[in-house]
């Protein structure tokens, strides 16, 4: 086991938006977090990354134990070297280049030499699909070529696990299939990923496990295959059935 989450718990202003969520990550594990809006999905990715701060729960990670609402800054520093959070609007600088983007992070935040977190800015830009890009600026770039971006930026950080927030929402159709397509092969290298998504046909084909969640409580969650062709739970067979009507 990489990563486990037990029992978060999330109010704000009243509402609860997390009834005590529960996740297990194993190492190479790309996990799909489904449901319709308003789910909570994408407040538990920002609580396990201490982007929220939970009211209760505990995170396991890498066999250390952090209560996810009283953690240190030391804990959760020590969480997010091991992570990287790829949001939906990029969060890119726009006065700064492609390169000064994916080596900001190395350099002031972990410490790297900038020669060293240059080369691995530069292989990291490579590995998305952008090494002719480096001297870019943001808005000269499409959605989809700053989203590649912003994933090598969180590869340039040498994490263990990678949270996706909706990666291709913001990013127009014809744009979103470049964007899936480093994920892909970042799963086919066995990168850890927890993804929020709502690309049906990505999570069905690239993820190993769903976690399927509605009013801020798990649905259900296990085996991708499992989930999209036997589904356990009513709301979850009502749900894949939506999808498929959709698509008609």
């Amino acid at each position: 086991m990489m990563l486990e989450a037990k029992n978060v718990h999330k109010t704000f202003e009243g509402t609860e938006i997390l009834k005590g969520i529960d996740l297990t990550v194993d190492r190479g594990d790309v996990v799909a977090i489904l449901g319709p809006s308003g789910s909570g999905k994408t407040t538990f990715l920002r609580c396990l990354n201490f982007l929220e701060r939970a009211d209760s729960g505990e995170l396991i990670f890498d066999g250390t134990h952090v209560d996810l609402h009283a953690a240190t800054r030391r804990e959760i520093a020590a969480i997010r070297r091991k992570t990287a959070f790829v949001f939906q609007n990029y969060n890119l600088f726009l006065n700064k280049t492609v390169l000064e983007n994916v080596t900001l992070g190395p350099v002031v935040g972990m410490k790297i030499p900038r020669d060293k977190a240059r080369e691995t800015a530069v292989q990291a830009l490579a590995r998305v699909g952008m090494a002719d890009r480096l001297d870019s600026y943001p808005s000269q770039l499409s959605g989809g070529q700053q989203q590649r971006v912003a994933i090598a930026r969180a590869l340039a950080t040498g994490p263990e696990i990678i949270y996706f927030d909706e990666p291709t929402s913001a990013l127009d159709p014809e744009l979103i299939g470049e964007v899936l397509s480093v994920m892909r092969s970042l799963a086919e290298d066995g990168m850890t990923m927890l993804i929020v998504t709502h690309e049906m046909d990505f999570a069905r084909h690239v993820s190993s496990k769903v976690l399927f969640m509605e009013h801020g409580a798990v649905i259900e969650s296990g085996p991708t295959q499992e989930f999209f062709e036997r589904p356990r739970e009513e709301r979850s067979r009502a749900f894949i059935r939506s999808i498929l009507q959709a698509r008609e």
